[in-house]
């Protein structure tokens, strides 16, 4: 589904991104790992086309779209949620989701509907879908972005990358500054996502959460793959946290 290979980047005359490869296939959930300012963010924005990679190629479904513009990575089938959440704080919650639709979805079901025609995306998410994974966000369907908790913003950021029905969601970050309780929920609508079958590539920094998650790693450091192995191997060898993952 996505594949990067010996991609490197660099902002001005610093390059941050040497060697970077990795997978991720259908319905898999894959993590990138590692201290802060080891490139896992600067990795997410060459993959969307928001930072020009200076070597390597990124791949989607068999096509290269290395360096193409965001909006054609998008249509691609990659949904971004980014670090900072990035919601539009004038518009209502309705507003955020419905803007981002692919399909501008506007009707209310309450059962995510299955999409025979695409095996590769599972599931097509409408504002029904979105609503039955975060309630929460139906009952304050009609405030401003700006109104919302932290946690209820991110809600609301994964909720709009799935209204672009992606065949794999990118999460930069995904409980960053969120209190215990919400950082919960956040994982278990993740794993219902999972269960959906549609793939996941995530940042963060809860490794005990991840290990539970995740099928593969890719840990990052100093702009280059360092280790990528699975759930398996990972738990195996716990010197890698203190290797590469412990401040």
């Amino acid at each position: 589904m996505l594949a990067v290979e010996r991609l490197a980047a660099a902002y001005g005359d610093s390059r941050i991104l040497f060697d970077i490869g990795f997978e991720v296939g259908a319905g898999e959930v894959v993590t990138l790992l590692g201290r802060n300012g080891m490139g896992k963010t600067t990795t997410i924005k060459t993959i969307f086309g928001l930072l020009p990679a200076t070597a390597g190629r990124v791949t989607i479904d068999g096509r290269d779209m290395t360096g193409a513009a965001p909006h054609l990575i998008a249509q691609a089938g990659l949904g971004l949620v980014p670090e900072g959440r990035q919601i539009f704080p004038t518009l209502t919650v309705e507003e955020n989701l419905v803007a981002t639709s692919s399909r501008r979805v506007t009707a209310l079901t309450k059962k995510v509907e299955l999409q025979e025609s695409t095996p590769s995306r599972v599931a097509t998410w409408g504002l029904g879908g979105v609503y039955g994974l975060f309630p929460q966000l139906e009952e304050r369907r009609r405030h401003l972005g700006d109104q919302l908790s932290g946690g209820e913003q991110q809600m609301l950021a994964i909720g709009r990358a799935l209204m672009t029905n992606p065949t794999l969601l990118v999460l930069d970050e995904a409980t960053e500054g969120l209190a215990p309780l919400m950082r919960q929920t956040i994982w278990s609508c993740l794993g219902a996502i999972k269960d959906a079958g549609l793939a996941i590539l995530i940042v963060d920094k809860n490794v005990e959460v991840l290990a539970r998650l995740a099928d593969r790693h890719v840990i990052i450091e100093k702009g280059r793959v360092v280790w990528r192995g699975g759930n398996a191997e990972f738990l195996a060898d716990p010197g890698l946290k203190e290797r590469h993952l412990q401040v």
